[in-house]
């Protein structure tokens, strides 16, 4: 079997772009992927030209080998552009596989631990009143993990962290007391605040509020991360920016983290996911997949998240309590079914999933921006 095409498809869906990738082979079998960098996806096509024209003629059973070859086959290794788009690659790779073996791709890491995959879901209101009671709608929907809102300025270009962090602790302590101890509750700061902000945010709330608190800071420095953990302790959630198995290194290997948010559609598909899993594995650390794409993630994310012991809960977009439109179905005929809180896991060979790839080729890629949040005082800061 040899690898004839790899086609990208940078088309908008519900409300971002995503970027799907089909690798196709001279034996009809095909596989799809898809790359997790939201927002650069022009940049990932131009690396997956680039790999194309040595992946031609290749075979697509050999996929550990050729991950390799594309990580090591320039001067400027790694980096999330590349690896985005390697993860792409990777994934279909695993699809052609399981599909040319006719088993699912869990059974081609290991076999499955669990048949069912719990997942966490994410409230949209504004801390306050509605965002409780999207809370009770969630756990009345069988969740019993799901993240809550952080507050941002009305405006969406202007950010205040002190501001932010004031309400945000103020409703999380209402909404611990409303919907009790048994859930598990979390929030996501997007890595917008500083250490001190951060200490200041857990501090705001008695221990015990939150279960996890995800991205409070920036990731560049794991010394950052230690001086924070030795001031709060709120179990840590981090590393869905993160491309490589060494970007995950000091975070394990110091204790700075409880779960790892591994995006498998970023941090170089199976191949490199499976190992971070069995590293984590070894040092106490869950996992807890960043899920924030389409149908191709979340369905490669519910196989990666059946095949590891250490796992705690997938992402999962799907809940009533967002509408974003990713998994769209004249897009996706065939993907992951959510039962309650839990996706099922598939019996069928490779992902489980298929896309209208005629629909997708007419679907039109929108260039989309982040807000480019700013201070009051005109200073830029994170989104």
């Amino acid at each position: 079997m040899k690898i004839t095409a790899i086609k990208a498809y940078p088309a908008w869906v519900g409300i971002r772009n995503q970027l799907l990738v089909k690798v196709e082979t001279d034996e009809g079998i095909y596989g799809w992927g898809e790359s997790g960098l939201s927002g650069r996806e022009k940049a990932v096509v131009g690396a997956l030209e680039h790999y194309a024209e040595f992946l031609l003629g290749r075979d697509p059973m050999r996929a550990g080998a050729l991950w390799q070859e594309m990580y090591r086959s320039q001067y400027f290794e790694g980096g999330r552009v590349l690896t985005a788009a390697i993860s792409a690659i990777d994934l279909a790779l695993h699809d052609i596989k399981g599909k040319a073996l006719g088993v699912p791709v869990y059974e081609l890491l290991g076999g499955r631990h669990r048949d069912r995959i719990p997942t966490f879901a994410t409230t949209s209101a504004p801390p306050g009143p509605e965002m409780i009671e999207q809370g009770r709608l969630l756990m009345d929907k069988g969740w019993t993990c799901f993240r809550l809102s952080c507050a941002d300025h009305e405006t969406k270009s202007l950010y205040e962290p002190r501001e932010s962090i004031a309400v945000t602790a103020r409703w999380l302590v209402k909404a611990r007391e409303a919907l009790g101890d048994a859930v598990v509750l979390g929030v996501d700061y997007h890595h917008r605040l500083s250490v001190a902000e951060a200490a200041s945010f857990c501090q705001k709330m008695p221990s015990g509020t939150l279960d996890f608190l995800e991205e409070p800071i920036r990731d560049e420095s794991p010394q950052a991360y230690a001086s924070l953990r030795a001031m709060v302790d709120v179990p840590f959630a981090i590393g869905e920016e993160f491309a490589s198995k060494w970007q995950f290194l000091p975070y394990i290997e110091q204790g700075l983290h409880q779960f790892n948010r591994l995006d498998i559609c970023n941090v170089g598909g199976f191949t490199e996911a499976m190992k971070v899993a069995g590293w984590s594995e070894a040092h106490y650390v869950d996992l807890m997949p960043h899920n924030p794409l389409g149908p191709v993630c979340t369905a490669a994310s519910v196989h990666f998240s059946a095949a590891v012991p250490n796992f705690s809960w997938l992402e999962c977009r799907a809940a009533p309590t967002e509408n974003l439109g990713f998994d769209d179905r004249d897009f996706f005929p065939v993907q992951m079914v959510l039962d309650g809180a839990d996706y099922i896991v598939p019996d069928t060979p490779g992902l489980g999933v298929e896309v209208d790839e005629a629909l997708l080729a007419r679907q039109d890629f929108k260039f989309w921006e982040a807000p480019h949040l700013r201070r009051r005082d005109g200073s830029f800061t994170n989104w």
